[in-house]
């Protein structure tokens, strides 16, 4: 009787733990997205110009925002593990890498923005038009790059130590103002000028601004985990770095890699035509939305299998890490049927041309019927594999399948077969499951768990 009532315990402990991480996670992810719905909805009635412009500019920032989540991905791993023996000082010294490096990548990506706009964008298109539109908006969204950094640093620290809601909250804030602001600058209401596109970029700046600024007065006001001073922040010795970068840099290149495949995918699906640029944006912000809940579930599987590890529970660690590989995809059979439902109504506020909504509608359904072997491997990775400190592994399998199989298919089927634009978009499907062969038996064999307290970076506390 005694074992039962210790694995119900354990179990309830489990699911609380789960949603009270997941859901604000997810929550967070579905304003941010639903609100990007919003925006591009919005900027779908200026024309396909208009919001393929947009999208790709966008593509710059999604490459951004992709190192900065290497890095700080990387850094939550850590974060994670030493939460779990309170070593707060560790913790500070982690933020601290993390700000910096996180800080050379904004004035890289703010740098080139400003001073080559149209020679980033002309990868992606040849349309003078779309062309212009994109510089002028990339030029604006730059000024939010240093800003974005500094939030995404702080907010991996809240949500790697359990303070989920924080970062939610702040974030919610930020994304109400932006599309606020793009209600009344786009189109000119209120008696503002309009702006259209333009508009677009300075809502984003401002509300990137105000996102910064409440994070940091409410993390050093409240005296929370990330209110490190710059001593503490500064307190990095050479062996602390090097085995922080030994774990981190396979994360950074894992992203960088994985950022570069999807660029080149739509760097083809743009030379294939305005309207496929369109309408992967359109059916990507549909997706973004239909993974929320599991991009909380990953993250959430992060920060619990970490903890664990950190505690020297591999047992429980393992456990918990099963069921979210079977929890994730199970959700996920539900998720796509919901929403190849859903497609008709969701397309219904888009006035675009019939040919892009028709597309878009068959990359959605694609898409949903992909969804569980996506979940498991996303949940893998950044839940199962970084917690773990198995970096490297998440490396090869992210980015091999990516570049020697999806890449290639993906533009000699579209830039050299002409194969319709929903069979060149089926052609992303292969990563996946490459992903998901590898990763199922790397998951199996345990090889996988590395307790990343046990390092020198322990030895170094204050």
């Amino acid at each position: 009787m005694k074992p039962t009532i210790l694995i119900q315990s354990i179990d309830t402990r489990f699911y609380k733990t789960l949603f009270a991480l997941a859901l604000p996670i997810a929550l967070q992810n579905l304003i941010a997205s639903s609100l990007n719905l919003i925006d591009t909805i919005m900027i779908s009635q200026l024309g396909h110009r208009q919001i393929a412009a947009v999208g790709l500019a966008n593509q710059v920032f999604f490459l951004f925002n992709l190192f900065l989540f290497g890095v700080n991905s990387g850094a939550a791993i850590f974060t994670a593990q030493y939460w779990g023996i309170n070593d707060r000082p560790n913790i500070h010294r982690v933020l601290g890498i993390s700000l910096a490096s996180g800080l050379s990548i904004a004035l890289v990506f703010t740098g080139l923005s400003y001073a080559i706009p149209e020679t980033l964008l002309r990868f992606f298109t040849a349309d003078p038009d779309v062309i212009a539109l994109s510089s002028d908006y990339l030029k604006i969204v730059a000024i939010s790059f240093i800003p974005t950094m500094i939030t995404f640093a702080y907010a991996s620290v809240l949500r790697s130590t359990g303070q989920v809601v924080l970062p939610l909250k702040i974030n919610g804030l930020a994304i109400l103002i932006n599309t606020f602001l793009n209600y009344l600058l786009i189109f000119g209401n209120w008696g503002l000028p309009r702006l259209e596109v333009t508009g677009a970029a300075v809502a984003t700046v401002i509300a990137r601004m105000v996102e910064v600024s409440a994070i940091l007065i409410t993390v050093y006001r409240n005296n929370l985990v990330p209110a490190a001073s710059w001593p503490q922040l500064t307190a990095i010795s050479i062996p602390f770095a090097k085995n922080f970068f030994r774990t981190t840099i396979p994360v950074i290149m894992n992203e960088s890699l994985w950022a570069g495949g999807v660029t080149m995918y739509t760097a083809v699906y743009a030379r294939m035509g305005t309207e496929i640029i369109a309408a992967i944006n359109i059916s990507g912000t549909v997706e973004r939305i239909a993974m929320v809940l599991f991009f909380g579930m990953a993250q959430a599987c992060a920060v619990m299998v970490g903890h664990k590890i950190g505690v020297g529970d591999n047992e429980t660690a393992f456990r918990y890490a099963k069921r979210f590989s079977i929890l994730g995809p199970s959700v996920g059979i539900l998720i796509g049927i919901l929403l190849m439902a859903l497609i008709p109504w969701i397309l219904s506020f888009y006035q675009v041309d019939k040919k892009v909504l028709k597309l878009t509608a068959t990359i959605i359904t694609i898409f949903a019927l992909t969804i569980p072997v996506r979940i498991f491997n996303l949940i893998l990775i950044v839940g199962i594999l970084r917690s773990g400190g198995d970096t490297r592994f998440s490396l090869i399998i992210d980015t091999a399948g990516l570049w020697v199989i999806a890449v290639p298919m993906v533009y000699v089927s579209g830039l050299v077969w002409k194969f319709p634009a929903h069979w060149v978009y089926l052609m992303t499907v292969s990563e996946e499951c490459f992903k998901f062969i590898l990763g199922f038996i790397r998951f199996s064999s345990k090889r996988w768990i590395h307790n990343l307290t046990h390092s020198s970076l322990s030895s170094e506390r204050i």
